[in-house]
């Protein structure tokens, strides 16, 4: 059984004030968050894998609502099915049973609506392009002029802090701005949903921290929709305004926890009490998946 999990704001004093939304600002968000649509919608989504070894259930009966703006993290043990589920929104899998709708199409149709930027866990960057031909790979494919090109990836090298490297190639960035480019590429056709799985998890904790609130500033200038794949509880509490916990497989949602956290998050947020209350739901939600098998 699918359980919800929202967490009352109670304790904001002991945050400190820096962290503190003010009443006004805080129920203004709600109110916000309820009238935004609905994004990505599953309702009983299945999906079985037909194998040599016999038919592997991946995901059962995954219900799910992402409304517009929201940062939603996928969390649960390896193999649970968070990326299989990151790719049935994409149409790179498709669901042997329930339903799901993006934007308010079918996946396939979103696809071809350009409706969702990618990123994978490694960077895929071609070594033979420079940081601005990659980028430029989807505009080119989708026929855009050669000044909108120009124009788009100048203004996503701005958006990552890549701007002057347009003319670099892959080998000559660090892991860190590759996945930089890496975002920047997909963010290159200005779509409304970014979908990441696990970009940073390759990367030292140092580096991945600093890509995190890297991520939280570009989110807060665009107002993406963003789905992200993470095995780490302090990575999936710190990015997001709503957690969704998976079960071993066959992946199910053992809870869906809506952060109370203000959207400005310093990284020294993760060491006040609301933070660590949050992270302690998390793992119980993971726990309880394990506990039901």
């Amino acid at each position: 059984m699918q359980v919800e999990r929202v967490i009352e704001a109670t304790d904001w004093a002991a945050l400190g004030t820096e962290f503190q939304p003010s009443g006004q600002e805080h129920l203004a968000e709600e109110i916000e968050n309820a009238a935004k649509p609905a994004v990505i919608e599953t309702s009983g989504l299945d999906l079985t894998f037909q194998t040599n070894d016999g038919p592997v259930q991946a995901l059962r009966d995954v219900n799910l609502t992402v409304g517009a703006g929201e940062f939603v993290s996928f969390i649960g043990p390896s193999g649970c099915g968070k990326t299989t589920l990151l790719r049935v929104i994409a149409a790179l899998e498709h669901p042997t049973g329930g339903t799901i709708t993006v934007n308010g199409m079918t996946p396939d149709e979103a696809r071809q609506k350009r409706a969702y930027g990618y990123v994978f866990q490694a960077a895929g960057l071609y070594p033979w392009r420079t940081i601005g031909g990659n980028i430029r790979l989807p505009l080119e494919i989708m026929g855009y002029s050669k000044a909108d090109q120009a124009k788009r990836v100048k203004t996503v090298l701005e958006l990552v802090d890549l701007a002057g490297f347009e003319k670099k190639y892959p080998w000559q960035l660090s892991g860190g701005m590759q996945q930089r480019a890496s975002i920047a590429r997909a963010l290159a056709f200005d779509a409304d949903i970014l979908l990441m799985d696990e970009p940073f998890g390759a990367l030292d904790e140092i580096v991945r921290d600093r890509l995190n609130e890297e991520l939280l500033a570009l989110w807060a200038r665009t107002d993406k929709t963003i789905g992200f794949v993470t095995h780490s509880i302090p990575e999936a509490v710190y990015l997001s305004t709503k957690i969704v916990v998976m079960s071993p497989r066959p992946g199910r949602i053992t809870d869906v926890i809506d952060s109370p956290l203000p959207r400005e998050r310093p990284l020294e947020i993760r060491d006040t009490p609301e933070f660590i209350e949050i992270a302690h739901r998390v793992r119980e939600g993971l726990r309880a998946g394990h506990d039901d098998d």
